[in-house]
C-alpha cells in the first residue's frame, strides 16, 4: 500500500451520519467532505433527538419529520455534489406510492437531496416513480449481485446519478466478504450505461474504505470514526501491491443480463428485511 499523503481519492468520500457536527469536524480535518448520508437509525442517535427521548419527550410523526428536515438543513451546505441521502420511513408493509409521496417531500426539503429507499418490490418502484419526475434516488440496503441489477432496470433513463448501496459490513457478519458483492457490482455494471453508481456502504473499518477504493466504488460512505483513523494515518490510498483479506466465504460473480426487466430478479434478501425492521424499531424508539 503506497502512502500517497494528502492525495485525494478518485471514490467520492460521504459522513456515514445523523450529526452535523461530526460533518463539520470531517470537513475540516480533510479539507472538504462530498456528502453524506442519513437513515431512521442515525436520526434517532442525533443528540438533540436522543436528548429529547432521553427526557421523555418522544416525537410525534410530524415533530420527528421536522427534525429530521432541521438535520439534513443544516448538513446540505456543508457537503458537495455527491449530496445528503434522506431515508423515506418505510416497514415491511409501506407501498411504493407511500414511498413515492415521502419521497416527494424529503426531496423539496433541500436542494441536493438523494431520496433512499430500499431494496424491495415496492421500494424499486418508487423508486422507478421518482426518476421518472428527475428526483435522484439512492437504493439501500442491496446485499446480492441480483438486487443491484434490478436497481439497474428499476432506474433506466434516469437522468441523474442513482446510487445503490451494497452493505459491507453486515454481509462480514453472516460470514460473507462483502467487499466480494463491491467487485461483483463494479464488473456486472461496466457492461451498462453507467447511470448506477456504487456507493459502498456499512464501512467498518479502514480495510474496507481501502479496498472500496481499490475496486473503483464511484462513492463511500464512512462513519467519522474510521475517516478520523484514514486522516491520523495520513489519508493513504491503496497502491499497486494493496491487498485485501477476505473476511468470510467468497460471494461468487453471476453473469446477469442488465436488459431484463427489473421485476425479473431476484430481489429477496433476508438482510434487506432485516434491515429495515432495525430502522423501522429505531424510528419508534423516538415516537410517541
Amino acid at each position: 500500500m503506497a502512502n500517497q499523503k494528502h492525495t485525494r481519492p478518485a471514490t467520492k468520500i460521504l459522513v456515514d451520519g445523523g450529526n452535523p457536527e461530526d460533518t463539520k469536524e470531517i470537513r475540516k480535518l480533510l479539507g472538504y467532505v462530498d456528502g453524506q448520508t442519513t437513515n431512521p437509525s442515525l436520526i434517532a442517535k442525533n443528540p438533540n433527538v436522543a436528548r429529547l427521548v432521553k427526557s421523555g419527550q418522544k416525537l410525534t410523526q410530524s415533530q420527528e419529520a421536522d427534525e429530521y428536515r432541521k438535520i439534513v438543513e443544516t448538513i446540505s451546505p456543508l457537503v458537495g455534489d455527491a449530496g445528503v441521502s434522506i431515508e423515506v420511513f418505510a416497514d415491511l408493509n409501506t407501498t411504493a406510492d407511500e414511498m413515492f409521496r415521502q419521497g416527494r417531500e424529503m426531496n423539496s426539503w433541500i436542494p441536493n437531496a438523494y431520496i433512499k429507499y430500499p431494496c424491495t418490490t415496492e421500494g424499486l418502484k418508487a423508486a422507478h416513480y421518482s426518476v421518472s419526475e428527475g428526483i435522484r434516488v439512492n437504493i439501500t440496503l442491496c446485499f446480492s449481485q441480483s438486487q443491484a441489477a434490478a436497481v439497474y432496470a428499476a432506474t433506466k433513463g434516469a437522468t441523474t446519478p442513482v446510487y445503490v448501496s451494497p452493505f459491507i459490513g453486515r454481509l462480514d457478519d453472516i460470514g460473507q466478504n462483502g467487499m466480494d458483492l463491491i467487485r461483483n457490482i463494479k464488473r456486472m455494471y461496466a457492461a451498462g450505461d453507467g447511470h448506477v453508481l456504487v456507493l459502498a456502504a456499512s464501512i467498518r473499518n479502514l480495510g474496507h474504505l481501502l479496498c472500496s477504493f481499490h475496486y473503483g466504488a464511484e462513492l463511500a460512505t464512512v462513519p467519522a470514526t474510521v475517516l478520523k483513523e484514514w486522516v491520523g494515518q495520513g489519508m493513504p490510498l491503496p497502491g499497486p501491491t494493496f491487498s485485501y483479506k477476505p473476511v468470510g466465504s467468497e460471494i461468487k460473480y453471476e453473469n446477469l443480463n442488465l436488459n431484463q426487466p427489473w421485476d425479473t430478479f431476484d430481489i429477496q434478501h433476508d438482510l434487506t428485511t432485516k434491515g429495515i425492521q432495525k430502522f423501522v424499531a429505531d424510528y419508534k424508539s423516538t415516537i410517541r
